[in-house]
C-alpha cells in the first residue's frame, strides 16, 4: 500500500517547511511537492504539522515492582502511548542476580511479543558485574540488538548496585558499543534516611520526598560521571529532576566527557506540594526521584533548550490507587514507585515547552524523539522524516484543546497524575512503519502489529551531532 500525506507542514530536529510525503510500504520513498501516485491513498494535513513518530526510551510495562506489577502491560501501553504521538517505546528488562542477562531478556520477549501496536526496544538493568555477566554483555549487543543497560544507584537491597559494578559496566560498555543508563540516587544514605523517618512515626506520602532529598541526586549524578570520565565511556542519566543533577551533567559536558541527561514531563509540571495531598491522595505522586520544589521546572525547562539536557522519557510505571497505591497506607515506603505518563509526554512538551515558548518547534522535535534516536541506535530509521525512514509519522493538530483526564485516556491505571491539566495540541492520526495505528484519534491497529527493534552500538558522534545543529 501507498500513500501520499499531503498540505501538512512537516516538521524535524533541523527543518520545518511544507512538503508532500510518499510513503510505499515501510518506509518513506519521497518528499516533494505536488507529488502524486494513482494508486496511493491520500491523507489531507491540512493545518497539522507532520513530525516524525515520538521515541519514548524509558517505560516499564508488565513490571514487577513492590510485590505488585504495573498494571498497563505491552498492549494497553503502547496503545496509550500511540494515542500520545509516540511510535515506539524501549522498556527495562529487570535482571535477577545469579541468572543469565538472557533470560532476563527472554522473559520480557514473551510478556511483549503479540501484543504492541507500536515498535520496541529493551534495555538491560545490570545487577551484578561478575565475570560471566560481564562476558555475556558483547554478546547481547551483537546478538540480540540490546545496546543499553542500565544500572540502579538506589533502592537499597532490592535493585542497587555498588560503584565496582557501574564502573566495570561502563569499562565494557566502552569497548563494545553500549551506553550505560543509571538511576542517580545514593541508594545508601536515602535507606540511611528512610529508617529514621520510620522510627520517627513519619509515614505519610511526602516523607518519601523528604528522604529523598536533591543533594542525594547531584551526588550520585556527579559521581557516576566522574566514573564515567575515569572509564573514557558514556553515560546517559535518567529522570532528572533538579538544578543538582543537572549542574553535574553540565559540568561533565563542559569538560568533553561523554554524559546526556533525561527529564519526564512530571517534573517539568508538577511539584512536591502534590505530595502533601490530604487522604493518602499524595500517594499518586509517589516515584523516585521523587517530586522536587517548584523550583526546579524553570531549570529543566532550560537545559532542555541550552542542550545541557537531551530526551524526554515517560518512566511510564503506572500503578492502581485502588489495590496497588494503598498498599503503603501507613508506611510511605510500601507505596508502589511510579506514575502513568505515556500518553502524554508528547502533547505535555508541546503544550508547556512550544505554545509558551520556551522551546523551539525543532527543538520539540530533537527532544521528543530525534535524539533519543541517535542515543539508542535508532537513527536514521526512526527519529526523523527523510526518504528510506521508516514512515512513523504522526499528524499533530497544534489548536486542539482538551483537558487530560482519567476518564478519557486510554491507559489501564484507575487515575491521572495530570489530571484537570489543560493542554493545546494532540496527535490526530499516527502511523507506525506506513500503517494506521491511530486514525482521527480512533485506535485501527492490532495487537502485534508493533515489533521489537535491534539497535545499533551507541556512536558518540551521532549522538554529538544534533547538539552542534541546536546551539548554532
Amino acid at each position: 500500500m501507498k500513500k501520499i500525506i499531503k498540505n501538512g507542514t512537516i516538521v524535524t530536529a533541523t527543518d520545518t517547511y511544507q512538503a508532500d510525503v510518499l510513503i510505499e510500504g515501510e518506509k518513506i520513498k519521497a518528499i516533494g511537492q505536488d507529488l502524486s501516485d494513482v494508486y496511493a491513498e491520500v491523507v489531507d494535513a491540512t493545518g497539522q504539522y507532520v513530525f516524525p513518530g515520538g521515541i519514548d526510551p524509558h517505560t516499564h510495562m508488565e513490571m514487577p515492582f513492590g510485590g505488585t506489577v504495573t498494571i498497563d502491560d505491552f498492549e494497553s501501553g503502547t496503545i496509550a502511548a500511540a494515542h500520545g504521538g509516540t511510535t515506539t517505546i524501549i522498556d527495562f528488562c529487570l535482571t535477577e542476580k545469579g541468572k543469565s542477562l538472557k533470560s532476563a531478556l527472554e522473559k520480557w520477549h514473551a510478556k511483549s511479543e503479540g501484543r504492541a501496536v507500536i515498535d520496541y526496544g529493551f534495555h538491560l538493568q545490570v545487577v551484578e558485574a561478575n565475570d560471566k555477566v560481564l562476558e555475556e554483555i558483547p554478546t547481547i549487543i551483537t546478538e540480540e540488538g540490546v545496546t543499553s543497560f542500565k544500572v540502579f544507584m538506589a533502592y537499597k537491597n532490592v535493585l542497587q548496585a555498588d560503584d565496582e559494578t557501574l564502573f566495570k559496566t561502563l569499562s565494557v560498555a566502552r569497548d563494545h558499543g553500549g551506553l550505560v543508563m543509571v538511576h542517580a540516587e545514593n541508594g545508601d544514605v536515602i535507606e540511611y534516611l528512610t529508617q529514621e523517618a520510620l522510627k520517627a512515626g513519619n509515614t505519610e506520602p511526602i516523607h518519601h520526598a523528604l528522604t529523598r532529598p536533591p543533594e542525594l541526586e547531584g551526588e550520585a549524578t556527579g559521581r557516576a560521571a566522574k566514573l564515567t570520565a575515569l572509564a573514557n565511556s558514556q553515560l546517559y542519566v535518567v529522570h532528572v529532576t533538579c538544578k543538582e543533577a543537572v549542574e553535574q551533567i553540565a559540568e561533565a559536558r563542559s569538560k568533553g566527557f561523554s554524559v546526556f541527561g533525561e527529564t519526564c514531563p512530571q517534573y517539568l509540571v508538577l511539584d512536591q506540594t502534590y505530595m502533601e495531598k490530604p487522604d493518602f491522595e499524595g500517594a499518586k505522586y509517589v516515584w523516585s526521584p521523587p517530586l522536587r520544589d517548584k523550583s526546579n521546572q524553570e531549570v529543566l525547562w532550560n537545559a532542555l533548550k541550552s542542550g545541557e539536557l537531551q530526551t524526554i522519557g515517560s518512566d511510564h510505571c503506572s500503578f492502581n490507587f485502588d489495590g496497588q497505591k494503598d498498599l503503603g497506607k501507613g508506611d510511605f515506603t510500601k507505596i508502589p514507585n511510579g506514575g502513568p505518563f505515556v500518553e502524554d509526554r508528547f502533547s505535555v512538551l508541546f503544550s508547556e515547552g512550544v505554545k509558551k515558548g520556551r522551546i523551539s518547534m525543532n527543538q520539540f522535535v530533537n527532544i521528543v524523539s530525534t535524539q533519543a534516536a541517535k542515543l539508542f541506535g535508532l537513527f536514521p530509521q526512526k527519529g526523523t522524516i527523510a526518504p528510506g525512514s521508516d514512515a512513523d509519522i504522526v499528524l499533530f493538530d497544534p489548536n486542539q484543546e482538551r483537558t487530560i483526564s482519567a476518564e478519557t485516556h486510554h491507559m489501564a491505571v484507575d487515575y491521572n497524575a495530570l489530571e484537570g491539566m489543560k493542554v493545546t495540541g494532540q496527535p490526530v492520526t499516527v502511523l507506525s512503519r506506513g500503517q494506521f495505528v491511530i486514525k482521527d484519534k480512533e485506535l485501527v491497529a492490532k495487537p502485534g502489529s508493533g515489533k521489537f527493534l535491534k539497535r545499533a552500538r551507541f556512536d558518540s558522534a551521532l549522538a554529538e551531532e544534533q547538539d552542534k545543529v541546536e546551539s548554532v
